[in-house]
């Protein structure tokens, strides 16, 4: 590019570019953060105070003075400018990639590309008046066909960091809608600028050959770094991350292949784009890219790119009328084409109209290819015309600039980022589950992932998972070194006060998980104090849109079989969090060896056993047991209660290995007893008769009975048992069972078979329902 081959002092520079330049991006980072503090309390996202911001340092304000207009301003600027923001969106466009969720976006890619179309097609067509009504009044003769495709671009383009930006700092980058609307704006994005590169391909043979040079290039960038990251992998196999030596090999790449492009006059957004997007998601090179660059491009890169879209605005060019008239057309324009385009497609997708205008709003937001299409010369050495550069550039940023408050009140308002849904019992079998697993100690993460490897056995139900190490903070730091500097895990950091070894141990505990079934387990830290840790745990659930919660329990197995108090700490922050966690809690006994270990990759078939008394803990429990029963390695057994004097109805049960007799219970006796009856009956029909699950039920009278069944099925080896924590009221099948409870938080019947009385040897998972969700009166069938 241009900007990157002339980096010293011109004649008529009265100050070293580089240093104005740095004032300039230091003024535009400092105002910023100024205008974020001010306005966040209102409600408004960071872009909008960024634009703000560059408004506020270039020429409508601060640069008019003559003396900041002649430092900030001089004849080289604009090449400085131009290097600084194609360093920008190279690493911004690379992070977007990297964090791209490629599973949503298969499995939504008709709704996001229909979405990303609406405004698509009608800026299309209403580009050709707005190309005649410019073509009279600037009156161009040459470059019409660029001069078209920088309108359809203003008109359709939607700028996907603005967007995604927006969604974030409002903590709706988790919920459907959100993603829905990054995507969209992503594809939206990538199509105007496949559009425009194709049309400039075949504008000559030379410019063909370039494309295609071009594209070659970018595909042996991907290939290479596919094999360096497995090379970086291995070499630093005892590390968390790998060196900074080879992520700038991996850097200097994406460099080189960004420049060639944006000296041959395309753009590299697509490049770093999908070199990003194609990037290995395994192990540590991954790891380190994420943790390296995700802060600087939140922190410093965006902003800065976001500051110099609104530095380029000058508010003296709009004072004209006639500049005034069509800057009002165009973003007149601009809005309803996407607007109506996005609402059309919307209510084809029959998505709610609530959310339909939040879409067509966030896809409205301009400020980044366009702006690079007004800034690139229609032929080499000569930009557009004034008039034509400074209109443009008006109407993308007074479009943002109109458009963000709006959205970001809608963003604030509407339940349609709420938390939802935070129970099993309520999500859609083969919706997306989303799953947070917390640890301590390395010890916890094999029986976590088994957990996470059994959600995840069937395609059609998907799922993401998080797995949240949680690090008691230390009174007193032995370090001077910041906390991200800490994590970074080399020989110069010291962790031994965030997690020591144990980071290490759990990612390469982790790691290989990750490679072999290709499920990408998304890691973070919570550093925080003994009180205060469980508030961090059920905010980061809140944030994450989390289904179901998954805790350690405080005791471990020993070699000899029994259960030792490892952390007792541990119990405390349970109690709490299962308290005052935003959706379903499940804490996993493990029992090591002899317990239940991971079905991906496993030989041998994992029998699973479920408990079913009765009552919202318990329903929740057969949710989670179904998901589980996806897993072609999973073999599960529900075993349900019930009382002799009950009258009921029988089925066979074919499934069943031994041929009993199974006998579904339909009381009619209070409206609970009629959900238990409705969802397990759906669970027949829908697993049971079909072979895929088996159903027996076990007719006690008291506790004692309860106690005797329970017995004889722990005789049999099954490696998990499931149950509910508790909720059944006056439940004479366990009445009197609380009254020798050592851990309440496990509930009667969890209590009892964690206790070294039942001599188990299988893992334990209990669950415990969402207390202050509401169940939907015609809940999703099972």
């Amino acid at each position: 590019m241009e900007g990157t081959e002339n980096l010293m002092c011109q004649s008529g520079d009265s100050f070293n570019p580089w240093v104005t330049s740095s004032f300039q991006v230091s003024c535009i980072l400092v105002t910023s953060h100024i205008f974020h503090i001010l306005l966040k309390p209102l409600g408004q996202p960071g872009p909008f105070a960024q634009l703000l911001a560059g408004v506020v340092v270039g020429p409508t304000l601060l640069s008019r003075i003559s003396k900041v207009k002649d430092f900030f301003i001089q004849a080289s600027s604009a090449e400085y400018y131009m290097f600084f923001s194609f360093l920008c969106r190279m690493l911004f466009m690379f992070s977007i990639g990297l964090e791209t969720d490629i599973p949503y976006l298969k499995r939504n890619f008709r709704v996001v590309s229909i979405v990303a179309g609406g405004g698509f097609f009608l800026s299309f067509i209403f580009a050709g008046p707005l190309l005649w009504l410019l073509i009279k009044v600037f009156r161009v003769v040459e470059n019409r066909l660029t001069f078209y495709l920088l309108i359809f671009t203003v008109l359709a383009n939607s700028a996907s960091p603005v967007v995604l930006r927006m969604i974030a700092e409002t903590k709706s980058d988790t919920a459907d809608l959100g993603r829905l609307a990054i995507y969209a704006s992503l594809l939206n994005e990538m199509f105007c600028v496949v559009i425009v590169s194709t049309v400039t391909a075949f504008t000559s043979s030379f410019q063909f050959k370039t494309a295609m040079l071009g594209t070659f290039v970018t595909v042996a960038v991907i290939f290479v770094n596919k094999y360096l990251s497995l090379f970086f992998n291995k070499r630093n196999r005892h590390n968390r991350f790998v060196t900074n030596s080879e992520i700038f090999i991996i850097m200097f790449l994406l460099t080189s292949a960004s420049a060639f492009l944006e000296n041959t006059g395309f753009t590299s957004i697509t490049c770093c784009f999908l070199v990003g997007l194609t990037f290995p998601r395994e192990c540590k090179t991954y790891r380190t890219l994420l943790h390296k660059i995700t802060y600087a491009v939140n922190t410093f890169i965006l902003p800065v790119y976001f500051g110099y879209a609104g530095f380029q605005f000058n508010i003296s060019s709009v004072f004209n009328k006639l500049t005034v008239v069509l800057a009002t057309i165009i973003i007149v324009l601009c809005a309803g084409t996407r607007i109506a385009g996005t609402l059309a497609a919307c209510y084809y997708l029959k998505i709610p109209r609530n959310e339909s205008l939040i879409l067509s709003l966030l896809l409205n937001m301009k400020g980044n290819y366009d702006l690079i299409l007004i800034n690139t010369p229609p032929v080499h050495g000569k930009l557009w015309e004034g008039d034509i550069h400074d209109l443009f550039v008006s109407v993308v940023i007074l479009n943002t600039l109109i458009i963000a408050p709006m959205v970001a009140i809608l963003l604030n308002r509407d339940e349609c980022f709420s938390h939802h849904p935070t129970t099993l019992e309520i999500l859609n079998p083969e919706s997306e589950l989303r799953v947070l697993a917390c640890v301590y100690i390395p010890r916890h993460v094999s029986g976590h992932v088994s957990l996470i490897s059994a959600l995840s056995g069937c395609r059609n139900a998907p799922i993401k998972p998080y797995l949240v190490h949680l690090v008691e903070l230390p009174k007193k730091r032995r370090s001077k070194l910041m906390y991200h500097q800490l994590e970074d895990g080399d020989q110069y950091s010291d962790e031994e006060d965030y997690g020591g070894n144990d980071v290490i141990e759990i990612s390469d505990a982790l790691d290989p998980f990750i490679s072999e079934t290709k499920i990408l387990v998304h890691q973070s830290k919570i550093v925080s104090s003994l009180l205060s840790i469980d508030q961090d745990v059920c905010e980061c659930a809140k944030d994450l849109r989390v289904s179901i919660i998954f805790l350690p329990f405080h005791k471990h197995q020993r070699i000899d079989g029994k259960m030792e108090n490892s952390m007792e700490e541990i119990r405390t922050i349970n109690h709490k969090v299962i308290r005052d966690a935003p959706c379903s809690v499940g804490i996993f006994i493990d029992r090591g060896q002899t317990g239940f270990q991971q079905p991906h990759g496993s030989p041998t078939v994992q029998n699973i056993a479920t408990f079913f008394f009765g009552g919202p803990d318990d329903r929740e429990a057969l949710a989670c047991s179904k998901r589980m029963l996806m897993h072609s390695q999973v073999n599960l057994t529900v075993f349900r209660f019930i009382q002799t004097n009950t009258r009921h109805n029988s089925w066979i049960n074919n499934a069943s290995q031994k041929d009993e007799e199974v006998i579904m219970a339909i009381s009619t006796a209070g409206a609970e007893n009629e959900i238990d009856n409705a969802f397990v009956d759906t669970f027949y029909n829908r697993f049971v008769a079909q072979g895929k699950a088996s159903l027996v039920e076990k007719h006690v009278s008291n506790v004692a009975e309860t106690l005797a069944a329970l017995r004889e099925i722990m005789d049999e080896m099954y490696s998990l048992v499931i149950v509910g924590k508790g909720g059944r009221r006056n439940c004479p099948l366990t009445t009197g069972l609380s009254d020798w409870e050592e851990c309440p938080e496990l509930g009667s019947i969890g209590d009892l078979l964690a206790s070294a009385e039942m001599n188990m040897k299988g893992s334990l998972l209990v669950i415990q329902r969402h207390r202050h969700s509401v169940t939907s009166e015609n809940f999703i069938a099972p």
